[in-house]
């Protein structure tokens, strides 16, 4: 008897997470906290996507939470910048900026906007710089000028680029993200894994050298955990999404043990569960199913306990 959409696609990913944690993978269901080497770093930043307060309410709550540092969108106003400087400074908190352009869909338009963007943020010497740019319409080429501005940005002011795995963007598919990781040897990356899983409609098992490829090019992960049929679950703590998150913890394990063996001294973790839309909300009030802020914060002591660095 053929199988319905519905139970073909519950039956793919019961399966597929099944084959990420057969036995001789990392398991990573069965892990304690792993051995993190005394010179080598994680960084744990906040978002403040979805938060509903100023620079100074944001950074002091980052700041009680036990977070590192901040990534938040480059402030191109000069005012909210500098009292997001002074915020940082006062609660000594490390910060890394969002470099990207939206709703400007020519290319020459978008490029120009994009490069102001980046090297302004550059300049102020953040942590690292994140990038959303570049489009999945663009052609190749287009999309290489995008990733080659990344590259000499990083080698000009020495601070790290990355560009990030994300739907509608230059790296929104893992066959795509092969192609420029293949031909461009100096590609980092900020993986979000959460949206390929979306994207293919999977947990990615039919494509482990691909995605291989991808993990020993990270340099930084947005922690959210997306399923088969899209970008975030609504509530990682939940015993239904157990699967899906650890396909997700074996991935950043990997990463983990990819940076250690390549004598990196530093991985960069944002914990980044969005609001309403990304989170799922009750029809009519659009009222969240879930608290945005509580489950970055359980991201964030879920990623400490895990990587404990003893």
């Amino acid at each position: 008897m053929p199988l319905d959409r519905r139970t073909f696609i519950k039956s793919s990913v019961t399966s597929g997470a099944a084959l990420l944690l057969a036995p001789g993978s990392t398991q990573a269901a069965m892990k304690g906290p792993i051995a993190i080497p005394a010179d080598f770093s994680i960084r744990i930043m906040a978002t403040n996507w979805g938060f509903d307060g100023n620079s100074e309410q944001f950074c002091v709550k980052a700041k009680q939470a036990g977070y590192d540092g901040v990534e938040v969108g480059w402030p191109t106003d000069e005012e909210k910048r500098s009292r997001l400087f002074a915020e940082l400074k006062a609660n000594q908190l490390e910060y890394a900026f969002l470099a990207g352009v939206w709703g400007k869909p020519d290319y020459a338009v978008h490029f120009k906007e994009f490069e102001k963007i980046l090297r302004d943020a550059a300049a102020t010497r953040p942590m690292y710089i994140n990038c959303h740019a570049g489009h999945d319409y663009y052609s190749f080429d287009q999309n290489k000028t995008f990733i080659d501005l990344t590259t000499w940005v990083s080698k000009e002011n020495n601070i790290p680029v990355y560009n990030e795995t994300h739907r509608g963007r230059i790296l929104y598919s893992a066959p795509v993200a092969r192609t420029f990781l293949e031909k461009i040897p100096e590609l980092r990356l900020t993986l979000d894994i959460s949206h390929w899983c979306a994207v293919h409609e999977s947990l990615l098992v039919d494509q482990a050298e691909t995605i291989d490829l991808a993990l020993k090019r990270t340099d930084h992960i947005h922690a959210r955990v997306g399923h088969a049929e899209g970008p975030q679950v609504n509530d990682p703590r939940a015993p239904e999404w157990k699967l899906a998150v650890d396909a997700h913890l074996t991935w950043w394990d990997k990463v983990v043990e990819y940076k250690i063996k390549s004598g990196s001294t530093r991985l960069t973790f944002l914990t980044e569960f969005g609001p309403v839309d990304y989170m799922p909300a009750l029809p009519f009030s659009r009222q969240p199913v879930a608290n945005q802020w509580e489950i970055n914060v359980h991201m964030l002591q879920l990623l400490r306990a895990r990587y404990a660095g003893k």
